[in-house]
């Protein structure tokens, strides 16, 4: 027999093994595996990207259709700015573990500072400014809208630390707060609500916003004072970006509530001092570096954000002082 022909006694398909390709499933399943990882590592830091927003645009005003009439303006842009960040925008300082915005950083905490701002601004309305005199009964819905805007900026619906059941998560209170606004803002268009535009009142709101920024500058200088001095200081953005949400919000606010008061502004003569104190807070809300740095304040290669905030803060804060004089004559 030639050794063409001779049959093949090995065990049977084991030449056919040999000369195979590998099986396409193992190929699949290695293909698959490096995508999941991938997709996982780029989940984060897109997303973060994708959800990242700061907004402190200083532009921003209100339409006639918001405020009209009778209708506070300083109401109306306390209920823009909620309806902004939480019901068009995104809400990130209450984001869950598994969610991009977990590790956003300046966002969060400039969310915050603009709520702790409207909350401040909330109780004014309901202490001096939604009541006649001291006496008088509050307004339910200033009332609400204070309550609400107190709540913490970090609660999602479920928070295990208090309860496994879910919780009221912080948009949702923030949500019934701008509802208690606008509401207000329309019985008080109808002549169905109060706002009291005495000098007394409006003294009193200012001085409060007054020590609300002074304990700010102090926050400020405790961070400057206890810190490494160097160019990584994790605390730094915190302070810096919560003051100057707190910042853009008074701005906002406070701009809008000139309109309120015009006779006490055009009799007390305040349009100077007041437009001066709007421009120190619009600086602070404006500041915007790459990368917040908390060097020394006479450090000549590390410059300190954080106290140029500061001077502009406290800047603020005097010019407030003075219109709290000028309102006492």
């Amino acid at each position: 027999m030639s050794e063409q022909a001779r049959p093949n006694f090995g065990p049977a398909g084991a030449g056919d093994r040999a000369g195979s390709p590998p099986a396409a499933g193992g190929k699949g399943w290695k293909y698959a595996t490096l995508a999941v990882l991938a997709g996982l590592a780029l989940y984060y830091p897109v997303g973060m990207a994708l959800f990242h927003r700061v907004g402190d645009d200083t532009a921003l005003s209100l339409s006639e259709a918001e405020a009209s009439g009778a209708e506070s303006r300083a109401v109306a842009m306390m209920a823009k700015l909620i309806q902004r960040e939480v019901a068009e925008g995104h809400w990130a300082a209450n984001d869950p573990f598994f969610h991009p915005g977990t590790l956003l950083d300046n966002m969060p905490n400039f969310q915050q500072g603009m709520m702790a701002a409207l909350a401040r601004i909330a109780f004014e309305l309901v202490d001096q400014i939604g009541r006649v005199r001291g006496s008088s009964q509050t307004d339910k819905d200033l009332q609400a809208a204070s309550g609400q805007l107190q709540y913490p900026g970090t609660r999602w619906i479920f928070d295990f630390k208090v309860s496994w059941a879910p919780t009221a998560s912080s948009e949702a209170q923030y949500r019934a707060a701008r509802g208690a606004l606008v509401a207000y803002n329309k019985r008080l268009g109808q002549g169905q609500a109060i706002f009291e535009r005495r000098a007394d009142n409006l003294l009193a709101t200012i001085d409060r916003i007054a020590l609300d920024i002074g304990s700010s500058s102090a926050t400020i200088d405790s961070q400057i004072r206890d810190a490494p001095n160097w160019l990584i200081d994790t605390k730094a953005d915190d302070v810096f970006y919560g003051v100057k949400g707190q910042c853009y919000a008074y701005y906002l606010v406070l701009r809008e509530l000139a309109a309120d008061f015009p006779q006490v502004m055009r009799e007390k003569e305040l349009a100077g001092t007041w437009g001066n104190m709007l421009d120190s807070l619009k600086r602070c809300a404006e500041l915007a570096p790459w990368v917040v740095v908390n060097g020394a304040p006479d450090s000549q290669l590390l410059p300190s954000h954080l106290a140029g905030l500061g001077f502009f803060l406290l800047r603020a804060r005097t010019q407030l002082r003075e219109i709290s004089n000028i309102l006492l004559k």
